[in-house]
């Protein structure tokens, strides 16, 4: 089970969304799919789902090719789109039982209704009207839909927005869960979020991919540096500092408290606590920073 992207493209007009997009995910993995707003991320996933065609390229999900076999790929993805279309004007267990019927679970809808209303939370909001519902609730509701028919890939856009720290908590050890036994693409602007629930993370802007890697291994990638958090108990200037070896910024963020990063991940803490003793400075502490997916974000995202 898998999603295969080759040389998508997707223009309107003169615009190009999507320019030669290539990437897998894979069955067992949570793939991170990011980029800025306007990236190509939504017209992606859209495509993928076979809400919208493409202009070049092929995408097939389990094998089946999204052009020539658009129906046995829905019924093979649970998708959760960014802006989250429900009827409000109906009941949680009414419009989920609509949404099985639509999938043919027959005999099976109403023990896949519970098991989605208990895997989502949704036990005490179930007899209410979807409008009667707050944003994160309807966002529950959605992902129910969503996982209803047993999907085997889940694509999921921006799927914990409007949820309060408790409910994103719930959520994503559920996204988590599912991430091992079926293909899930996952869209969000917290990277945070991404950190803790993707294996893999592939980021596109301006309708190209640039970057493709393990979350792991892009956070190790940021700029080839290694950063440093120092205290010292005494004021001294930048200027001192610039003694030290492989410097390539130096900036204070705080009283006496500075800011190093440094050249082809160079770790020089052992020669900023010789520069102590030598200066006759109180080293009061030192700190390696670990480089973040938002840092990657930022430098990946800015340079095209």
């Amino acid at each position: 089970m898998s999603v295969k992207v080759k040389q998508l493209t997707k223009t309107y007009g003169t615009q190009k969304a999507v320019n030669k997009v290539s990437f897998e995910a894979k069955e067992g993995e949570v793939l991170g799919f990011l980029g800025p707003n306007g990236a190509g991320k939504s017209t992606t996933m859209k495509i993928i789902s076979c809400f919208i065609p493409q202009t070049e390229g092929t995408v097939s999900v389990c094998g089946f090719d999204v052009q020539t076999h658009p129906m046995e790929v829905r019924q093979l993805i649970g998708y959760l789109p960014e802006h989250n279309p429900l009827y409000l004007d109906m009941y949680v267990k009414e419009y989920l039982d609509f949404v099985g019927r639509l999938h043919h679970l027959g005999k099976n809808t109403k023990k896949r209704i519970d098991e989605m209303i208990a895997l989502t939370g949704l036990e005490r909001e179930q007899k209410k009207k979807i409008g009667q519902l707050s944003k994160g609730y309807r966002q529950r509701v959605g992902l129910a839909q969503a996982m209803l028919h047993d999907p085997k890939v889940l694509i999921l856009d921006e799927p914990t927005s409007g949820l309060d720290p408790n409910q994103l908590i719930e959520i994503r050890k559920v996204i988590t869960m599912l991430g091992k036994e079926k293909t899930v693409i996952l869209s969000s602007h917290i990277m945070q979020e991404v950190q803790a629930i993707c294996d893999r993370v592939v980021i596109i802007n301006k309708g190209e991919i640039v970057a493709d890697d393990k979350t792991e291994n892009l956070q190790q990638q940021s700029n080839n540096q290694t950063i440093l958090v120092v205290e010292f108990a005494e004021t001294i200037s930048s200027n001192l500092l610039d003694k030290l070896p492989y410097i390539h910024q130096i900036e204070a963020i705080g009283n006496n408290k500075w800011q190093i990063s440094t050249l082809n991940n160079q770790d020089i803490r052992a020669e900023i606590f010789h520069f102590s003793v030598q200066n006759n400075l109180t080293l009061l502490g030192m700190q390696k920073v670990s480089n973040n997916l938002e840092d990657v974000f930022r430098q990946v995202t800015s340079s095209n």
